[in-house]
C-alpha cells in the first residue's frame, strides 16, 4: 500500500523519478536525441509529394493508371504554351519552330506521348485566336522522378525559340512549383513567427530564462517530426503541407505545454517550497494534465487516419508525431531543466524596464478573469444565447459552401505553370484538364465505339466526343478518327475524351460524370478526369466521415470522463468544441470560396474549397481547443475537489488559465499567421483559418460560453452514475491533491493524484474539505464561506502552510 506521507517525490512514476534524480543525464539523452534528428530528418522536403487528394481505389484512380499506362498521350502531365507573338500558330516559320520542339520533346528520356496541335490539328489545343497552341506530353514515374526529370528539361524549353515564347505547365509544373513554394514559404514563416513568439514569452512570463524553455521543447518537436516523416516516406507517400502542420504545432503545442508546466512550477515556488518538491507537484498536477491534452489532440488527429487520401494521412502522421514528442519533451526536458535552474527560471527579467518608473499593479493575479467569470455567471442564461447564437451566425456562409479540387490558382497569380493553365482555361476551347475520360474495355469493336460515343455526345452536357470511331457532336459523327484518336485503341482497350460544356468541376461537370458512368454499353467503362476525381474524393470522404467523427466523439467523451468523473461534462466539451469552430468555417467561406479579402491576402480564388481541407481544419483545430478545454477543465475539477463549492471552482478556473489560455493562444496564433503568410492558397487558408478558431476559443468560448454553461447546469455538471463513479474512482484521472469536500471514502486505489484512502494526500488527517485536514484562516475575500479556506487568490492560510510544510519535510 502506498505511504501517503511520503515526500511527493517518493510518489511520482519511474520515469518522474529518473528525471528529477537525473536531470543531466535527461538533458543529455535529449540532445542526443536532437542531434540524431537533425541528421535523420535531413532532406525530409525533397522525398515529400504535393498530391494526395484523390482515393487510390477508387474508379478514377484505377482508369487514371490504366490510360497513362497504355494512352500516356491522353493524360498529359507536361504541357508546352507555344506563343506566336504577332503571328499565329498556323504561320509556316511558327509551325516548323514547334514540330522542332516536340520532335525534341520526343527524344527526352522519360518523356512519352507527346503530341501537339501541329501534329493532330485538333481545335482544343489552339487558342480561340489562334495566338497560342499547345505540346502536351507525359513525363513518366512517380511524383519525385517526375520533378526531377521537369527540373532537367524545362529550361532548354521554357523562353525564346525563333518567333515563338514557350511556357512550361501542366500537373507536374504546379505540383514542382507547389512543393518549391510551401518550402521557401515555411522558411519564411518560421523567420516571422519565432522572434514575434519570444517577444510574446518574455512579456508572459518576465524573465527571458523562462521564454526560452518553450522554444527549446519546440525545437526537439519539429526536428523530431521531421525525422519521423523521413522515416515514413521509406514505406508510404507523405505530403509536402505536412511540415507546415509540424512547425505550427510544433511550436504552439510545446509553447502551450511549457507555458501550463513552468507557469505551475513558479506558482510552487513562490509558495514558498523548495525546486525538487516544486517540480514533483508540477508533474502530478500540471504534467498530468500535458500529457493528457496530448492523448485528446492526438486522438483527434488520428482520425484522418480513416480517410485513404495520403494529403490527410500525412497530416495525421505529422500531427501525432509532433504532439507526443512534445508532450515527452515537455515531461522530461522541462523537468530536468527546472531543477537545475530552480529560481534562476526567474532570472533575466526584461520587463523591468517597461515597469521602471509605473505604478504597481493592484490585486491578485487574475482578478480581471475572476471578475469575468462572475459577471458572466450572474447573467449566464444572457451569455449562453448571446454567445451561440452570435457563433452559429458567424458559421452560417459554410451552408454554401462548393467543393473542388486543387489546382494551380493554389500557387500565386504570377506562378509560370498559374499563368499557363489560365491561358488554357480562358482561351482555349477544351483543354487537357477539363476533359471527361473514359476508358473502354472488353469488346472495343469500331461500331460499338461509334454507337457508344453517339449516345455520350448526345448529352446535353457535352460538346464534343473524340473515340477511336470519330468525332461526335449532338449524336452524330462529324468526323472521321484522325492520328491522335486512332492511335487510342490497343489490346481490346480504348480511351475516349469526353468534352463538357461547362467548368471543369462545376456541378454540371459532376453530374456529367454520373451520367456517363449510368451509360450502358457492351464493354466495361471507367470514368476518370478532374470532375470525376472530384465526385470520388467527395464519395470517399463522405463514406468515411461518420467514421472520423465518431472515433474523435467517442475518444473525446472517455478522455474527458477520466479527467472530470462527470457524464455532461464530456457532452459540454464536444458541442462547445464544435461551435468554436464555426467562425473558422464561415470564414473559409466568405474570404476563400467567395473571395472577398483576395486583394489584402493575395490569392486566386477558385470559386470552391478544396475537398479535404474542412476535415483537416476540423481535426487540427477540434484538436487544439480540446486542448485548452482540459487546461481549464483540470483546474476547475480541482479546485471543486478541494471545496465541493461548484460556482466559486469555476470562477477559481478562469482566473487560474484565463490569461495562460489567452497567451497560449495568442502565441499559437501568431505561429499560424505565418503560416498563413504562405503564397499557397490552401497553406494560407489552413494558417488563417486555425489562427481564427483558436482565438475565438480562448476568448470567447472558454472566457463567455463555458463559464454561462456551467453556471446553468450547477451541481448536476458533475453528475454520474454509481458504475461509471466507481469506474472513475479507479481508472480516472485528476490534478486535485485530495478527495472532494465533505468526501472521507470513494478514492480507492485509482491513478487519480490524490487517490488514498479516504485521507488527505498531504497530512494523513480525514479530508474534510479545508486545507491541511484543518480549519485555516479564511482569506480576506474568502469564496467558501466561513468554513473555508481559500482567498480569491485560490491559496491557503495556516492550514496550507502546514501542509507545504509536510510536503517539504520543512
Amino acid at each position: 500500500m502506498t505511504d501517503v506521507n511520503r515526500p511527493p517525490g517518493d510518489r511520482i512514476g519511474g520515469w518522474t523519478r529518473l528525471v528529477t534524480a537525473r536531470p543531466r543525464l535527461s538533458l543529455l539523452i535529449a540532445l542526443l536525441f536532437t542531434a540524431l534528428a537533425v541528421v535523420a530528418g535531413s532532406g525530409v522536403a525533397d522525398r515529400l509529394g504535393s498530391g494526395g487528394w484523390e482515393d487510390p481505389a477508387a474508379e478514377s484512380s484505377y482508369a487514371t493508371k490504366a490510360l497513362e499506362k497504355r494512352f500516356p498521350a491522353s493524360q498529359p502531365n507536361l504541357i508546352l504554351l507555344v506563343d506566336s507573338g504577332p503571328k499565329t500558330v498556323d504561320d509556316p516559320a511558327v509551325a516548323a519552330e514547334a514540330r522542332a520542339l516536340a520532335k525534341k520533346l520526343s527524344g527526352e528520356q522519360t518523356v512519352t506521348g507527346v503530341t501537339s496541335y501541329w501534329a493532330t490539328g485538333a481545335p482544343s489545343l489552339r487558342a480561340h485566336d489562334r495566338g497560342e497552341a499547345i505540346i502536351a506530353a507525359r513525363i513518366v514515374g512517380d511524383e519525385s522522378a517526375a520533378g526531377k526529370t521537369l527540373e532537367r528539361i524545362a529550361p532548354h524549353y521554357r523562353g525564346a525559340h525563333g518567333p515563338v515564347e514557350v511556357s512550361v505547365g501542366g500537373t507536374v509544373a504546379v505540383r514542382h512549383e507547389l512543393q518549391t513554394t510551401i518550402q521557401e514559404d515555411l522558411l519564411r514563416a518560421e523567420m516571422i513567427a519565432l522572434p514575434i513568439t519570444l517577444v510574446l514569452l518574455v512579456m508572459v512570463f518576465g524573465s527571458a530564462v523562462a521564454a526560452l524553455l518553450p522554444l527549446g521543447v519546440g525545437i526537439i518537436a519539429i526536428l523530431g517530426t521531421d525525422a519521423v516523416l523521413r522515416g515514413l516516406t521509406e514505406f508510404t507517400d507523405v505530403s509536402v503541407f505536412a511540415q507546415n502542420l509540424t512547425t505550427a504545432l510544433g511550436l504552439g503545442l510545446a509553447i502551450d505545454y511549457a507555458l501550463f508546466i513552468v507557469r505551475r512550477f513558479r506558482e510552487e515556488l513562490g509558495r514558498g517550497a523548495e525546486k525538487l518538491p516544486a517540480v514533483a507537484t508540477t508533474l502530478r498536477t500540471a504534467g498530468r494534465t500535458v500529457l493528457f491534452s496530448a492523448l485528446t489532440v492526438a486522438a483527434s488527429l488520428s482520425a484522418m487516419l480513416v480517410f485513404p487520401q495520403y494529403f490527410l494521412r500525412s497530416f495525421a502522421y505529422a500531427g501525432i508525431a509532433v504532439v507526443l514528442i512534445a508532450a515527452t519533451a515537455a515531461l522530461v526536458v522541462l523537468p530536468a531543466a527546472l531543477i537545475l535552474l530552480g529560481d534562476r527560471v526567474n532570472a533575466l527579467d526584461l520587463t523591468r524596464l517597461l515597469r521602471r518608473g509605473r505604478p504597481a499593479r493592484e490585486g491578485e493575479p487574475g482578478a480581471g478573469w475572476a471578475r469575468l467569470a462572475r459577471l458572466v455567471m450572474r447573467r449566464a442564461p444572457l451569455f449562453a444565447l448571446a454567445t451561440v447564437a452570435g457563433l452559429v451566425a458567424l458559421g452560417l456562409p459554410f451552408l454554401r459552401v462548393e467543393f473542388g479540387t486543387a489546382d494551380d490558382r493554389q500557387l500565386p497569380s504570377s506562378a509560370e505553370s498559374h499563368v499557363v493553365q489560365q491561358h488554357i482555361r480562358e482561351g482555349f476551347p477544351g483543354g487537357p484538364g477539363g476533359a471527361v475520360e473514359v476508358l473502354a474495355e472488353g469488346g472495343t469493336g469500331t461500331k460499338a465505339l461509334a454507337d457508344y460515343s453517339a449516345k455520350v455526345s448526345a448529352l446535353p452536357q457535352v460538346l464534343r466526343v473524340d473515340s477511336p470511331a470519330g468525332r461526335f457532336t449532338d449524336g452524330r459523327r462529324v468526323a472521321e478518327p484522325g492520328p491522335a484518336e486512332a492511335a487510342r485503341r490497343a489490346g481490346g482497350s480504348a480511351g475516349i475524351t469526353v468534352l463538357p460544356k461547362g467548368e471543369a468541376v462545376d456541378a454540371a461537370s459532376q453530374d456529367l460524370v454520373r451520367t456517363i458512368r449510368a451509360q450502358e454499353s457492351s464493354f466495361t467503362t471507367s470514368v476518370t478526369g478532374t470532375a470525376a476525381v472530384l465526385v470520388d474524393t467527395k464519395d470517399s470522404i463522405g463514406d468515411r466521415l461518420p467514421w472520423a467523427a465518431a472515433i474523435i466523439v467517442a475518444v473525446t467523451l472517455l478522455l474527458v470522463f477520466l479527467l472530470t468523473g462527470s457524464v455532461l461534462i464530456p457532452i459540454q466539451a464536444v458541442l462547445l468544441n464544435a461551435l468554436s469552430l464555426t467562425a473558422m468555417f464561415g470564414a473559409v467561406v466568405w474570404v476563400f470560396q467567395d473571395g472577398h479579402l483576395s486583394g489584402p491576402l493575395s490569392f486566386t480564388t477558385s470559386g470552391d474549397i478544396e475537398t479535404t481541407l474542412p476535415v483537416l481544419m476540423f481535426c487540427v483545430a477540434f484538436g487544439l481547443s480540446m486542448d485548452y478545454g482540459v487546461f481549464l477543465l483540470s483546474r476547475i475539477k480541482e479546485e471543486y475537489d478541494r471545496t465541493g463549492d461548484h460556482q466559486a471552482a469555476v470562477e477559481f478556473g478562469l482566473r487560474r488559465t484565463g490569461g495562460l489560455i489567452t497567451a497560449a493562444a495568442l502565441i499559437l496564433a501568431v505561429v499560424m499567421v505565418g503560416i498563413g503568410t504562405s503564397r499557397v492558397t490552401n497553406t494560407k487558408m489552413l494558417g488563417l483559418g486555425i489562427a481564427l478558431a483558436v482565438l475565438m476559443d480562448a476568448m470567447v468560448v472558454r472566457g463567455l460560453l463555458v463559464p454561462a454553461v456551467m453556471k446553468l447546469t450547477g451541481r448536476a455538471t458533475w453528475w454520474a452514475p454509481g458504475p461509471l463513479r466507481r469506474l472513475h474512482t479507479r481508472f480516472g484521472l485528476s490534478e486535485g491533491e485530495s478527495t472532494p469536500a465533505g468526501s472521507r471514502t470513494d478514492a480507492g486505489t485509482g491513478i487519480g493524484i490524490g487517490a488514498g484512502t479516504g485521507t488527505d494526500a498531504a497530512s494523513g488527517s480525514e479530508a474534510d474539505g479545508r486545507c491541511g485536514g484543518k480549519r485555516g484562516p479564511r482569506g480576506e475575500k474568502g469564496a467558501h464561506g466561513e468554513d473555508g479556506s481559500h482567498g480569491e487568490d485560490g491559496m491557503c492560510g495556516e492550514g496550507e502552510m502546514a501542509r507545504d510544510r509536510v510536503r517539504t519535510g520543512r
